[in-house]
């Protein structure tokens, strides 16, 4: 997927256009977790389609459910999706930012090598 650190580093358009992609991959995994989130909340709780969409981007998001919560199955829903929404949120940070921090490195590397390219020659 990425250069190996003895290629050239990549063009900038091609460099944008793989951001483009890792962020379509995090769009899809938070609409992913969102789509598990309101399935568990309208079946499991009973909450209305909507009420189950604002308490799953509720929790993806970090702030904590809106509605009280009545029954055990929705109780554990709850908390193994709080358990999953805080791995899901360093998941989709570990790809936002996979590109960029893979061209930092290669950079560096390559930069490096030059530098012992010089100090090799006489």
């Amino acid at each position: 997927m990425f250069e190996h650190h003895r290629q050239p580093l990549l063009p900038r358009a091609q460099f944008l256009l793989r951001s483009a992609r890792h962020a379509a991959i995090a769009v899809g995994i938070i609409v992913g977790s969102l789509a598990i989130g309101i399935l568990g909340y309208h079946f499991l709780e009973g909450l209305s389609w909507i009420d189950s969409l604002v308490n799953a981007a509720m929790l993806l998001g970090g702030m904590g459910p809106v509605n009280a919560l009545r029954t055990t199955a929705g109780k554990l829903f709850a908390s193994f999706y709080a358990l999953f929404s805080g791995m899901i949120f360093l998941v989709v940070i570990a790809v936002l930012f996979a590109p960029l921090f893979h061209r930092f490195l290669h950079r560096f590397h390559l930069e490096f090598e030059e530098d012992e390219k010089r100090e090799s020659e006489p």
